[in-house]
């Protein structure tokens, strides 16, 4: 079984990640971005999307399952960007299988275990759709609503709700095993150093990297740099996705870096 993907653009090879809940089309306009530079490739990690679904969540598996699509794709050496979830399987790649990255760009998340759980309302929602058949979107959102308070969190998760042919409505993220797999999510075992070029796209008002996550961070990643994009949150691409877009842009293009 191979991830689903898509890709744009022309040049050397980029792939990109998307975080938990998301498809390959969360990071759609910063690929329409790097397209005008590189090759980009959009990819839906397991559970996600129109990938397979496997009871499988740590990073081990998920880095492989992309390295294996890679593969496939006869793709050697890629660059890689990833966001959350996807930043860290993207740090688990170029940890493990460092030939085969030649940069990498990891927007708001570090490579630590983070303790605490931040989706448990999600998580209540989602379940409670399960509990009945959802008819149209509004159901959805309306159930979704009672747990969930921020409005953009609930319409960024109905991307993710489909009409299936019986005429219902089902989530294509795999909700029992991404719920299962929840403490390998949040969780992390480096797999060795990578000494390639990396970059760190810190939110400004995002609680993912703190300042005591540097020194595990450079530990990991001796030849990163940092970039702090004011008055975003975590989905700082989706709040400001040319200044995101331009921050990745001069640390990958060569004359720029």
């Amino acid at each position: 079984m191979l991830l689903n993907g898509k890709s744009r653009g022309e040049g050397s090879p980029l792939v990109l990640i998307h975080g938990l809940f998301g498809d390959l089309d969360n990071l759609g306009g910063l690929a329409k971005s790097l397209a005008q530079h590189f090759c980009v490739y959009q990819i839906d990690l397991p559970n996600h999307g129109q990938s397979y679904h496997t009871k499988s969540m740590d990073y081990q598996s998920q880095s492989d399952a992309v390295v294996a699509w890679m593969n496939a794709q006869r793709l050697e050496t890629v660059t890689l960007v990833g966001h959350s979830m996807g930043g860290k399987v993207a740090m688990a790649i170029a940890q493990r299988f460092p030939e085969r990255v030649s940069q990498l760009v990891v927007m708001d998340i570090a490579p630590v275990d983070y303790q605490v759980s931040r989706h448990d309302n999600v998580f209540n929602a989602l379940r409670e759709t399960q509990t009945v058949t959802l008819e149209n979107r509004q159901q959805a959102q309306s159930i979704m609503n009672r747990s969930i308070e921020n409005p953009g969190v609930t319409q960024f998760l109905l991307k993710s709700l489909y009409k299936t042919d019986h005429g219902h409505y089902d989530w294509r993220f795999n909700i029992d095993n991404l719920y299962h797999g929840y403490r390998d999510i949040m969780g992390w075992t480096a797999f060795g150093p990578y000494s390639g070029p990396t970059l760190f796209v810190k939110g400004q008002n995002s609680e993912y990297i703190q300042s005591e996550h540097r020194d595990t961070i450079v530990a990991q990643f001796p030849h990163s740099k940092a970039h702090m994009v004011a008055g975003t949150g975590h989905w700082l691409h989706a709040e400001k996705p040319a200044v995101v877009a331009s921050v990745i842009e001069r640390f990958l293009m060569p004359g720029e870096r």
